[in-house]
This record gives C-alpha cells, structure tokens and sequence, in this order.
C-alpha cells in the first residue's frame, strides 16, 4: 500500500461519473438527492464573475484531486480554492501519516498538495471542465457559475521559479496545455454520452481557469517580503489577490485567554509564533499600501482569514513536534481577526473568511457582507461533502449581487455572541473518543454505536424509530426487553448512549434517554398491567440479597423467564439509593414506582426488614443459587479534621433530606466535598433547605475534570451553587472550613490532569460540611462468608459475576464500589444469561428488527441542526446499524466506497477501500467506530500488480477482468491466484466481494 494517490484519468473518470450516476444515483458517492439547486436565481459577483453560492472547500484535503472538486461543486461549492501548490513538490515533500485528526477541533500536518506541480495543474484542468459538463448536464445552471481560485506559497522566490510560473500561466490560460487538448479532444469524441452538453458548450469553455490566487506563506515569513510577493501578483500578474494571515496577529495573550475562555485550555501554543509572525500594525500598514496599488490596478487586494494555528503536539494526535489547529475551536479567534480588520479599513477590505466556517455560522457570517466563505473541518466529519448542501441552501435567500463593504457592526455582534455559543465552546462535546472496543470486521462492519456503548445494549435505533413514528406500546416493548427499570432510567441514566451516538460528530447526541421517557410515559402503564406472571419452569430457586436496581433487575428478569425468586433487603422498601437518596426534583416516585411495579407483577417474592447479617451457608440450604446485591453504603473517607462534628455523610445526608422532606438545620453556609453526580445532588438538595443561604461545591480540579454528568453540574450552577475550584480540605474547626490551595499538573491515565498542592491555605465559612467523596463496599461481610477479596478487598469474580463458591454470585455497586444505574442492570443481565444456561433454559433477550427505510436514513446524512419535538428528535438518529458508512463521508478522495452485494454470505452494504485513490491521511479511521482503520483494514481494491505486492492490505487486484483472473490475498494473508466463481479457493464473502465488483462496479477496477 501506497500513500502515494493516483490519478484517475480523464476518460476514465467520465466513464465513472456517468455509470455511478446511472446505476446508483450518486456521483463518488454523493447521493443524487444531495445535488445543489439554486432554487432562487439569487447569486452574488466576486471579481465580475457570478456565483450562485458563496461558499466552497479551503485550499487543503477537499481541493486536491479532481474527484474532490467534483463533489464540492455537486453539494453546492461555487467557489474553489485549490489546494496550495509550491516550488517543494511530488516525492521531495515529506508529510508524516497519518496528516490529519477531524475529531473535533481539527489538526494536521500537511500543507500543500503531495502530487507534483504539473500534476495538480492536471487535476484542476480535469475538474474545470468536469464541472462545466455537470452544470450543463444536471441543469444546474445555463452559464457558468462558479470560479477556482488558486492557492501559492511560499516565498517570492519559490514562486518566480519557472515550475510555479508555468502553473500561473497555465491557469490564467490553459488553452495551450496538453491537458487541455486531451479534455477537449476526450469530450469531444464522448459528446454521445450528454443529452445536455452540446459541442457548443465545450468551445464556450474559457482557458481562463483563475482570475484570482490567495498567497499561502509559512510562518514567520516577513512583512516586506509578503508585500512582495502581493505586489508581484497584483503589478506582474494581475491577479485579484488575498493574503492569507495567522491568527497569531491577535496576539498570544488574547488567543490563550479565548482558547481557555472556550474551554480548549489544554491547547499548547508556540510562543515563538507570535514573535516571529507578520506583527498587526505592520500588517495594517502593509494592506493599505496594497490597496493603493490595486486600485491603480483596477483589481481587489484582501485577506484570507485564517491561516490555522500552531499547537504543539503532546497527546500523540499526529507524528511530529507541531500540528496545525483549525475548526470549531478557530472560529472565535479568526472572527475576531476579521472583526478587528474590517473596525480598522471601516468595511472596506476584501475578506475570504475561513477558520471554523460551518452551518452554525455560515450565514452569520454572510449577513455581514464578508465573501467567499470557505470550510475544510467541517466536510472532513461524518456528513462529509454532503453537509455542503445545507450550507448551501441555508445561505442562498441572502445573496444580494455585488459586495458592498462589510457591517462592521453585525460583525462586532458576531463577535460578541461566539464566546457563549454553545457549537464553538469544548463542552458541547467532551467526549474524548466514540471509538468502541470492537475490531473493524473485513464484512458487515456497520454497528449502532450507541446500542454497543450501553452497558446492556439496548435496542435503541428500533426505539427511537418507533417513538418518532408515536408507536408508544412497541417501543416501550422494546425497551423492556433488555431494562428491567426503564422509567428510572429514563430520567436519571447516566446515558453513556449518547457519549457514542454518531450525531456528536455532527452537532449533538440524539436524546434517546428523553425519546425513551416518552415510551416510559405514554405505554409502561399499560404494558404492566398487560403482565402475566410467567410459569416456573424449573424447581431451583434463587435469592437476591439487595432490592437495589440490581437485585431488582436480576429478580425481573430471572422471574419472567420462568425462575422461582426471591429478593430480601434490610429496609422496608426496595430500590435502594434511588428510593430512599436521590432526591424528588431528580426522579420523582412516580417514575420510581413504575419499575417497582413491573418487577412485583412479574411475581417476585419479597421479604423486607430482614436481619442484615449474611449467612452463605444457611442460605444455600434453602436456595440453589445465592446472588448479593447489597451495595456500597459504607460512607466513604476523607482526610479532613473535623473538630465540631460538622461533617455528614453525603447519602445519610440525602436520606434524611428525602425522608423528613427537607425539614432539618444545616445553618446559612454549606460545603459539600467532592465532584460526583451524589455532591450534585446533596449541594442542590442543602440550596432547598430552609435557612442556607449559600451552598458550595468544593472539588480539588476544575470543573472540566469533575466526574459528574455535565448536565448536573450545569443544573447546580443555574441553581445558584457556587464551584470552588482547585481546593483541597484540610480540617473543619468553629465554622470554617480550611483547604489547601492546588494547581493542576500532569495528566494521569485518565488523562485528567491531576491536582497538585500549593502549600498556600485559605479558609472557607462552613456552617454544615457534606462529604460526597464515594461510598465503600462492605468487605468484612464477604470475607466472613468466605468470599475471595483481590488486594483492593473488591470480590474476586469471573466474567460470569460468578464468585469462589458455587453458584453465589456478586452484582452491582458490591462488586466494585459505587457505578451506574444501567451497570447494575448489566450485572443482573449477565447474570441471568448464566443461570439460564445452567438450568438449560432459553433467555427472552431478543433482538428485533430495525424499521426505517433507507431512503429516509440517506436523507439525514449531513444535516446539521437542533430539531424541536420529540418525534423531530427521533429523526435525528441516523440509523448507524443499517447505514454506517462514516468512512465513505469524511474520506476527502472518495478512497472509501459503498457497494451493493447481492449475496447470501454477507449483508448488502459492504465497504470497499480503493488503494490507488488512498494518501493514509487516517481520517476515516478516526470517525470509524471500531478499533482499526478503514484504509488498512477493510478489503482492498487494487489497481496495479506492483501496489498489490507492497501492500500487507487483504483484498485483491484484478489481471484480467474479462476472465475475472485476479491476485488475492486473502483474510488469512495466503496470496493465491483466483478465477472468479472459484469460491473453493477464497473465502465466500470475498468471493462476493470479487464478483460484484466485476460484474457492477468494473468502473471503480
């Protein structure tokens, strides 16, 4: 395998738009439905040509090869910056790979483009006309609508060479270029092909490729020779020019103070930059001196805005010492680079914005008069040029002819608005990685990432359907076959569901734990009483010790697949935590009483107030299998002195709240210990408490890194709950509370940064200290009855919960200290699989079908946005187990490709990666749900024998496709000679593979 890409030749790439088109309604893999139509005739001028959209791909991944260019311009792209060309090209130019990291904010490594000079050329000659065609042809205009610019770097003298000449050259004119005589011969001979394009519209076709270039210049590079290199262009060339400037010009005080104001404070900036970058006054200076020349000139001079932004690499993103930043974490520096600019020319400058454009901001940006907007980030994420589209059509009601000069003010506003803007601040997506623990299968890779990253695997796209199409009773039914308590999970789950969906990589998680409380609320009623105790189908019985959400869990579903159960528990109700803790504004007992009933009318016994003394042995007389579910419930430890008694255990505290329903004296001042969901809830429960006046939360990191829900921590703070951040305590004495002061350090395992002392000691007022720092399990109790205990005195269980003594199983919180709701529910799934199995009994944990139609799902690829109703927010979900296909989105050379099988050995959908289109920048591999990556771990197409033998990637290159002869090597790593139908000799599944590539897609060989 080759970083190297290939390109694909003129004819050919013909070929296989119009059979793609023809056969699979899509173009690379762009759906027909997603083609751009100005609807409006609205359109807007930019150096005298007319665009029908503003908007298109920055110079970078998505400009570099024809096919690239094509979907851009099919997805609503009128304005192309090509990919930065210079004097360093093809094999002389190093870029470590992988060269790109889209996760969030995006990252890279590379600059300009990796083929060689006169190779690029060839590819925009290729696409220039590719699109003239494609607007004849798909009647997107009648004349031609969009322009290229080009984009050069990086010194004077690197662009005088005669290489970066004749490429200015030949896009001013081409019509001397031997690629441009092979595509106008190649169209000429294939005119048949159209039913649209006329041999009239190929000789309109002007030579003129580019009447503008935006000069791409490295860091550091001097204001004089900038100013040289725009003079040349403007004086010697002229050509409209934009310079295209760092965001280092704001500073390295305001853009440390922005990325930590937005929550990117673990960004890492080199200071150097700042001091050896094109300084503001001196840029100033130099646009104005520029503008005079242009104007001589009659042509337009302006900025690019942004360059990215250097960062250092420290977390392994990419290979290498420095990356380049850009994105969503870019955009409140590079608007306010544009905003300080248009305040000092008062509107008048020519801006090219970049730098975190996307659909949120889009037409904010456009609404103050700055254009060509162009994205790189955003299309390399699931959606991929698909989410262009959108963009498109979001901003084609404010396209108003000619640029008149930017509103400095709308721009200010702009500005003003990005800091509290929820798309561009780091919370929005605090999730590190959606990767799951899963290798990507050569076949049937597509999962619902969302169902796998659930602890019990909930069918949640079938819901979600269901409860978007207000078929209530069967989505709660699905529900209820794998949650034995839906109604408390519905409200209070800690949704790890949603730290998976794949919409976080386009704006934010579906709500399933909302879309599956309205199941909850509108068919659980109804579904319990539909229940009839199911017949016992087996003489063992089992004891549950805990009526917590575990045993509860476990007895309901042990009891409905036909087992004699019975839970026992210390207090004189079940449910634990939930029923007698968390508070009634965080899950009221309606909700709580739902559950408690589905699990009573399924028949399980229960026997409350029970001694709390275990006896293993005593109770194995009486039952076959024993499982404890106690919990932790003994208060957890801090190291604080407490010299008034001030201290109180955060769940006793909660009981009591709960219990005496507020009624109890914690004095003005409260403080609670600790970062939990259970700190949360004891600091908004003391805010209730008559007579407190000021409730703190104290945690020794910052917010970032506490480990409560963000959704909780937002709740406490709206509630008026103050966060002390960076404080250690160190002892309560007549009122005061005393911490250590502490900075954060390095980042640990977790890659939390860890907190590290001052020795500086401040005092807080304290009237009442809560302590919510985790509860601890009772290890005597196991050790007594003869359970083993590991040296952190947790049980030693198997990976059946199953204990040292035979049949006495330990779940929930018991196992491993304080967890989840939904991890307890987990347990007593595993649980019940096993027991199960030893009685020789079927489970009733079945899967069911999905029910959304394809056609829908494809709709939704790349649309961004909140919707409003429930049964909106059922639309968002995008159906990953049907249609995955993330790889195919956000490959920016279409190298990543969807074929339809028809065959009995794997599913329809199957990924295929074609070697020859692949440069391994790695960004499929970062949106691939599993462990692995697309381009080294599907099954490969290759398209010479050469690339074949240096490649370790399973798959195959076709020798003659007319007898189907082909080298294979296979999942195994065997490399044979195979005719296709010889399945004997490979694998069924490749052997499908095989045959409907010959047979459908020879296009793509």
């Amino acid at each position: 395998m080759s970083d190297k890409m290939q390109r694909i030749p003129f004819e050919k790439m013909l070929t296989w738009i119009t059979r793609e088109l023809k056969e699979k309604e899509s173009i690379f893999g762009v759906h027909k439905d997603k083609f751009y139509y100005n609807e409006t005739g609205k359109s807007i001028t930019l150096f005298n040509e007319k665009l029908s959209s503003p908007i298109g791909p920055a110079a970078g991944p998505n400009s570099q090869l024809t096919q690239n260019i094509v979907c851009a311009y099919l997805t609503g792209s009128r304005f192309i910056e090509l990919k930065t060309v210079q004097v360093i090209d093809g094999e002389d130019i190093t870029v470590s790979k992988p060269c790109i990291n889209a996760q969030d904010e995006g990252y890279n490594v590379e600059w300009s483009t990796e083929l060689k000079v006169s190779e690029a050329f060839d590819e925009y000659v290729k696409a220039w006309f590719l699109l003239h065609v494609l607007m004849k042809e798909l009647k997107f205009a009648k004349e031609r609508d969009f322009m290229f610019n080009m984009s050069v770097g990086y010194d004077l003298k690197g662009i005088k060479s005669s290489k970066i000449d004749t490429y200015i050259k030949g896009m001013q004119d081409a019509s001397s270029t031997k690629i441009w005589t092979e595509c106008q011969e190649t169209l000429l001979s294939h005119i048949d092909m159209f039913s649209e394009f006329t041999k009239e519209d190929l000789e309109k076709i002007s030579p003129t490729i580019c009447s503008s270039i935006t000069i791409s210049t490295l860091h550091g590079c001097p204001a004089n020779e900038i100013e040289s290199i725009a003079s040349y262009f403007l004086e010697e060339k002229k050509l409209n020019t934009y310079i295209k400037m760092n965001p280092t010009l704001l500073g390295e005080k305001f853009v440390k103070e922005t990325l930590t104001a937005m929550g990117y404070d673990y960004i890492v900036l080199n200071g150097h930059h700042f001091t050896n970058d094109l300084q503001y006054s001196d840029g100033v200076a130099m646009l104005k001196r520029l503008k005079a020349v242009a104007n001589n000139l009659n042509l337009e001079i302006g900025v690019k805005l942004t360059n990215t932004l250097p960062a250092k690499i420290i977390n392994n993103e990419l290979p290498g010492e420095e990356m380049y930043m850009s994105g969503r974490a870019l955009f409140p520096l590079s608007i306010s680079l544009a905003s300080k600019l248009a305040k000092e020319f008062n509107g008048d400058l020519q801006i090219s914005y970049s730098g975190g454009a996307d659909f949120f901001n889009i037409d904010k940006i456009l609404s103050t008069e700055i254009s060509p907007i162009t994205f790189a980030t955003s299309i390399l994420k699931p959606g991929g040029y698909e989410r262009i589209t959108q963009m498109a059509k979001k901003v084609e009601k404010q396209l108003n002819g000619k640029i008149s000069g930017i509103n400095v003010e709308i721009l200010e506003d702009i500005v003003k608005e990005t800091i509290n803007d929820k798309h561009y601040r780091k919370e929005l997506r605090l999730v590190n990685s959606r990767k799951l623990n899963s290798n990507l299968e050569f076949y049937d890779c597509a999962v619902a990432p969302c169902s796998v990253g659930c602890p019990i695997n909930q069918q949640i796209p079938q819901y979600t359907a269901l409860v978007g199409q207000k078929k209530y009773d069967e989505a709660f039914s699905i529900i209820a076959i794998d949650n034995a308590l839906p109604a408390i999970t519905s409200t209070i789950c800690n949704h790890k569901c949603q730290t998976k969906c794949t919409r976080l990589d386009y704006d934010e998680s579906v709500s399933i734990r909302d879309l599956k409380q309205i199941a909850v609320l509108n068919a659980q009623d109804k579904f319990i009483e539909s229940i009839e105790p199911t017949d016992i189908r087996t003489g063992k019985k089992v004891v549950i010790i805990g009526a917590g959400p575990a045993g509860l869990s476990l007895a309901l579903f042990l009891r409905r697949n036909g087992v004699d159960v019975t839970v026992r528990d210390k207090k004189e109700s079940a449910l634990g935590v939930v029923e007698h803790a968390i508070p009634e504004f965080r899950i009221s007992s309606e909700m709580i009483k739902k559950d408690l009933e589905m699990v009573k009318k399924q028949g399980v016994k229960f026997q409350f107030c029970v001694d709390e003394n275990i006896n293993l042995k005593e109770l194995k007389k009486e039952y076959d299998y024993v499982v404890l579910a106690i919990g932790a419930w003994k208060p957890g430890k801090v190291s604080l002195s407490d010299c008034d008694n001030k201290a109180i255990n955060a769940i006793s505290f909660l009981e009591k709240y709960k219990k005496q329903k507020g009624n109890i004296a914690l004095g003005k001042k409260v403080c609670v210990i600790g970062g939990g969901d259970v700190a949360m809830d004891a600091a908004r429960s003391a805010k209730r408490v008559s007579g407190v006046e000021e409730v703190s939360i104290i945690y020794r990191r910052t917010k970032k890194y506490m480990p409560a829900d963000n959704e909780e921590i937002e709740l406490a703070i709206s509630e008026g709950i103050l966060l002390k951040e960076l404080l250690t305590p160190i002892s309560i004495n007549d009122g005061k509370l005393t911490c250590e002061k502490m900075i954060l350090g390095d980042r640990d395992a977790s890659l939390r940064r860890s907190s590290v002392g001052t020795g500086e000691i401040t005092t807080l007022d304290a009237d009442t200290v809560i302590i919510a720092t985790g509860e601890k399990i009772d290890s005597n109790l196991l050790r007594q009855n003869e359970i083993n205990l590991d040296s952190n005195e947790f049980p030693i269980v198997n990976e059946k919960l199953e204990t040292n003594i035979e049949n006495v199983y330990i779940i929930g919180d018991l196992k491993k200290g304080p967890s989840t709701i939904v991890n307890a529910i987990a347990d007593a799934k595993i649980v019940t699989k096993d027991i199960l199995a030893k009685e020789d009994l079927s489970s009733d944990f079945k899967q069911k079908g999905y029910c959304t139609d394809e056609k829908i799902l494809y709709g939704r690829k790349g649309i961004l946005g909140d919707l409003k109703s429930c049964e909106e927010e059922a639309d968002r979900c995008l159906g990953c187990k049907n249609i995955c296909e993330l790889c195919v989105d956000v490959c920016p050379n279409r190298a990543n490709v969807m074929i339809n099988v028809n065959s009995d050995f794997v599913s329809n959908h199957q990924v295929i990666h074609l070697d020859g289109m692949c440069n391994e920048c790695g960004n499929c591999g970062i949106f691939c749900p599993h462990k692995g990556n697309p381009y080294k771990d599907k099954i490969t197409v290759f398209w010479s024998k050469e690339d074949f033998e240096n490649s370790d990637n399973k798959g195959f290159f076709i020798e003659n496709l007319e007898k189907g002869i082909c080298l294979v090597r296979t999942e195994e790593s065997d490399i044979i000679s195979y005719t296709a139908s010889q399945q004997s000799k490979v694998s069924k599944e490749m052997a499908s593979l095989i045959q409907t590539c010959i047979d459908k897609y020879d296009y793509i060989l």
